[in-house]
């Protein structure tokens, strides 16, 4: 699933014309990009949320014929429901239990995504996140006996979650997210109750980590960038000539 919904903001005045997705890095839209790194990745099946000019991005993938896979249409734009949300009206898309991979529009990575599925599906979790030693202020906490997510921290306002959790350094390895991680259906069951509508899928992930199992997955030597921007995006467009 890619999230392609956002309004775009940090990137005005570009996103005033075309939404996020459809801005161009070295002359491809971001959404192309990702598609044709899932494309490499081995996946065939695609689910993409659309809100902000919804209708370009469904204009975009009919003129390149779906860039040969199975896309659908998660359509966001009477509410943009967030990236919990929108992976829960997207449900319906995901039977079986097979995981999925979810992708953030913005995000240029080198990350082997095959071999992040890979370790999802050998492991016991109900979702696994791609993360790293980047620098930023706020961290994803996981235990360091089993990498499993316990808590979240700004380094510069000391700010944690959830209610009542105490971050411990000797305890506790902090490593950045990178908005790329991979979903079983098992993960659902969490979702009933009072997570409706809009909500982020980081809150949804911290307020459950204790009863769901939510495991990380350390890119070493991993080159990421954030497009959401305009100095990332020109940074990107350097780093991804």
């Amino acid at each position: 699933m890619i999230f392609a919904a956002g309004l775009g903001t940090r990137l005005k005045p570009l996103t005033d014309r075309i939404p996020k997705a459809l801005v161009p890095v070295n002359g491809i839209p971001m959404l192309q990009h990702v598609i044709l790194k899932l494309k490499q990745a081995g996946f065939t099946e695609i689910v993409i949320n659309i809100h902000h000019f919804g209708e370009q991005i469904i204009s975009f993938l009919q003129a390149h014929q779906n860039f040969g896979i199975t896309v659908r249409i998660s359509d966001e734009r009477e509410e943009l429901l967030d990236t919990g949300g929108g992976i829960k009206k997207a449900i319906p898309f995901f039977s079986g239990n097979e995981p999925f991979l979810v992708h953030n529009v913005d995000i240029l990575s080198d990350t082997d995504l095959k071999a992040l599925y890979d370790y999802h599906r050998q492991s016991t979790n109900d979702a696994t996140l791609l993360v790293s030693q980047r620098e930023t202020s706020r961290y994803l906490l996981f235990d360091k006996d089993n990498a499993r997510l316990c808590g979240w921290i700004n380094k510069q306002t000391l700010q944690t979650k959830p209610n009542g959790f105490t971050y411990h350094p000797e305890q506790h390895e902090a490593y950045a997210f990178s908005g790329i991680h991979v979903i079983s259906p098992s993960l659902f069951r969490y979702m009933d109750g009072h997570w409706t509508g809009k909500f982020s899928i980081t809150d949804f992930y911290l307020q459950t980590c204790k009863e769901a199992r939510i495991g990380g997955y350390i890119a070493q030597n991993l080159h990421l960038i954030d497009i959401g921007k305009p100095e990332t995006l020109a940074q990107a467009e350097k780093l991804f000539e």
